[in-house]
């Protein structure tokens, strides 16, 4: 700040050039530095207030955003995807006539009034959204009602195609596209919206830190020439560290000469240097974490949520309706295209879940609270069950009875244990045995075991493990369909619970993965302890990207 008031000012005399202009004996220096350094200290809270409530601002809007107007916008979307999943379940059915389209209907209708039940909830006091949400609905229901619901128990199957009613479905289906195409627009508008309040105050943020930065340079500017007439030498070196300071030298300190009040000012300066260092490196370090995280948060959730996700959804549906118009007259090459299309439609959405339950577990600030592991793993197995009986895989557990008690995010926990076992059930040969054993480790650990004794995975590839995307050589030549992302969601969740996870695997024999939380309170188990880790099990990390 010295240096830029040196550039208007006009040069005052010095020991060096003549004769200092005349002022009072006697008169103390803290009577002359005290009310410059007030009024600086005033304009450095100034400037801190403004930062302070433009941060607390900002981060309102950005909470604001995320917490209530995207999630909005996702809700609505999962909506919409509950209604395309029925109506391809429809036409599925109406196609094939098998009981287990049923079953993917049944499982979409279920979701349709809970899904619909968040969006009204996070839409309450909005006027226009309100009419447009109530718009969606009713469609919906139209189409259930005049469509969809007498379509999937009528029966189904070759020769059950009535073009009256396909009409009647695709018209209706069509009212509910353009009544969710509107409010996929409003909510558009909203986040817009967010977005430049957001932006405003960042920069109403900036302009007043500018302006009172400018009034701080104005005033010290007025008072230099009045200091430097009674404190020439001494504050002339000052000024020259000062000067060193601006130029970004953050090893420059002033010299502690001069009368009694100058040092004190000096050594005063050198403090307030110390900690603007330790401070600018705070800060700068701050702002670059929360710029990065910031901008990979709001690409990755815009590109993926509204660049990706519809489109795809709407594809599926398409390709659903163009399977049912013209049943019975596709050729056989056709249908393999229309079935490789569908397959890859399918994988893409598997990858764009993925991806962003990655980011959500990466980005999420995880409420932690008490819950019962054993009883989230029983769960998990409970889920993946039906997917193993298909291929005749048989899942034992072995668990204490007494809960295990661990601090998580029960949501984010369960979707990793989930990730786990699917992995062993997928990785597993048809008719075998997935074992999970639940137990305490070095009396502060519960330990999470699951082994299956399928493909394994080569050694050389162990270092990889964890690193987005990456998928063992075995399990590409064996055509195992996947996407490279579940255990690099598996570490990311576990870490944010302070845990650990270790590997033990062999080619063609199987793989074991170890998860390790730490117990929350007291807990006693009575009961089997889990086969710990052997020293050979390979660390998986979070370190790859």
């Amino acid at each position: 700040m010295v240096a830029a008031v040196r550039s208007t000012s006009t040069p005052q005399p010095t020991p060096r050039q003549g004769k200092p202009p005349k002022v009072e004996r006697g008169r103390p220096v803290a009577r002359l530095v005290g009310p410059v350094f007030f009024r600086v200290g005033m304009l450095v809270a100034a400037m801190a207030a403004v930062c302070v409530i433009g941060v607390v601002l900002s981060v309102r809007s950005v909470a604001h955003l995320t917490d209530d107007v995207e999630r909005s916008a996702d809700a609505n979307a999962a909506v919409f995807l509950d209604v395309t999943e029925m109506d391809a379940a429809v036409g599925a059915w109406g196609q094939s006539g098998q009981a287990s389209t049923r079953d993917d209907y049944t499982q979409a209708f279920r979701r349709l009034p809970a899904d619909q039940e968040l969006v009204r909830r996070l839409t309450s006091g909005d006027a226009e959204l309100d009419l447009l949400v109530t718009r969606l609905e009713d469609s919906v229901q139209a189409w259930v009602d005049g469509y969809a619901a007498p379509r999937i128990i009528a029966e189904g199957g070759a020769g059950s195609f009535a073009p009256q009613r396909f009409r009647v479905g695709r018209d209706l289906f069509s009212e509910v596209t353009s009544a969710h195409a509107e409010t996929e627009r409003a909510f558009d508008s909203r986040t817009r919206d967010a977005h430049q309040e957001a932006a405003v105050r960042l920069r109403g943020t900036i302009g007043g830190v500018l302006l009172l930065a400018i009034a701080a340079w104005v005033v010290i500017g007025r008072s230099r020439r009045r200091l430097l007439a009674e404190l020439s030498e001494p504050l002339l070196a000052m000024e020259a560290a000062v000067q060193k300071m601006t130029k970004t030298d953050l090893d420059a300190r002033a010299p502690a000469g001069g009368p009694k009040e100058v040092r004190a000012v000096a050594i005063a300066l050198n403090d307030y240097a110390d900690a603007q260092s330790r401070a600018r490196a705070v800060e700068g370090r701050i702002q670059n974490e929360l710029r990065v995280l910031d901008t990979a948060k709001d690409d990755f959730v815009s590109n993926v949520s509204h660049e990706l996700r519809t489109p795809l959804t709407t594809i599926s549906g398409y390709l659903e309706m163009v399977a049912e118009e013209f049943e019975d007259r596709i050729e056989p090459r056709h249908e393999r295209m229309l079935e490789a299309t569908r397959r890859n439609v399918t994988r893409l959405k598997t990858l764009i879940d993925d991806l962003l339950a990655l980011s959500k577990a990466e980005s999420r600030a995880t409420d932690l609270e008490a819950s019962d592991v054993i009883s989230m793993v029983r769960d998990a197995v409970t889920d993946v069950r039906i997917t193993g009986a298909r291929r005749g895989i048989r899942i034992d557990v072995v668990a204490p009875d007494q809960p295990m008690l661990v601090l998580s995010d029960r949501a984010m926990l369960q979707r990793a244990l989930l990730n786990v076992l699917s992995n062993a059930v997928k990785f597993s040969h048809d008719d075998g045995v997935i074992e999970v054993v639940v137990g305490r480790h070095l009396d502060e650990q519960v330990e999470i075991m699951v082994r299956d004794h399928g493909i394994g995975i080569p050694r050389a590839e162990l270092d990889r493990l964890g690193t987005r995307f990456f998928r063992a050589s075995n399990a590409v030549t064996n055509e195992i369909a996947g996407t490279g992302l579940g255990l690099r969601i598996v570490q990311t969740i576990i870490d944010k619970h302070a845990g650990d996870v270790m590997i033990e695997s062999t080619e063609g024999e199987g793989t074991a993965v170890f998860v390790r939380l730490r117990l929350h309170g007291p807990t006693l188990i009575v009961g089997t302890e889990p086969g710990s880790a052997p020293v050979s099990a390979h660390p998986l990390t979070a370190a790859g990207n």
